[in-house]
């Protein structure tokens, strides 16, 4: 079995610039993250685009689901802003596409160290390979229907609804 990985951005891979003080986009660190958790899963990564959820439209959505139709693989590992990943979510499960689709993403950037990054890439690669088809999202170690969950902006975790 193999998995096709869509990175489209989201805190996951955002970097600090030390000097203006801003988050921005360089590369994606999945490829490092899957080689020091040594994953010996068969994947394919293609990066769709690096933007933040809350900056991401339905043309962009429309360039994933179009990836994920075209993907030879039925197991499909996105990562996405938390901010609107249910959007996305709700966007995939529209199109009932016959494939199991996880979305995850991260509340501090990878970059930083201390980030839930590793454990929700870790969690939603298991996930992708043992659900039916359908598209969930999975955080802090909890897979959810996409349209069962939301984010708590209080918390900084994902709940069930």
């Amino acid at each position: 079995m193999s998995v096709r990985i869509l990175v489209t951005g989201g805190t996951f891979d955002k970097e600090y610039d030390m000097i203006d003080g801003d988050l921005h986009f360089t590369e994606t660190h999945i490829p490092g993250i899957l080689e020091l958790g040594r994953c010996t899963v068969d994947y394919n990564i293609r990066t769709l685009m690096m933007v933040d959820s809350l900056e991401m439209n339905d043309a962009d959505r429309a360039i994933i689901k179009r990836n994920c139709e075209m993907a030879e693989e039925d197991n499909i590992l996105i990562t996405h802003g938390t901010d609107t990943i249910t959007e996305t979510g709700r966007f995939l499960a529209e199109a009932k596409l016959d494939k199991t689709i996880v979305l995850t993403g991260a509340m501090v950037p990878y970059a930083f160290g201390a980030s839930d990054a590793l454990f929700n890439l870790g969690s939603a690669f298991a996930f992708v390979q043992a659900l039916p088809k359908g598209v969930y999202i999975v955080m802090n170690g909890k897979c959810h229907s996409w349209d069962k969950v939301r984010k708590n902006k209080k918390t900084g975790f994902f709940e069930e609804i």
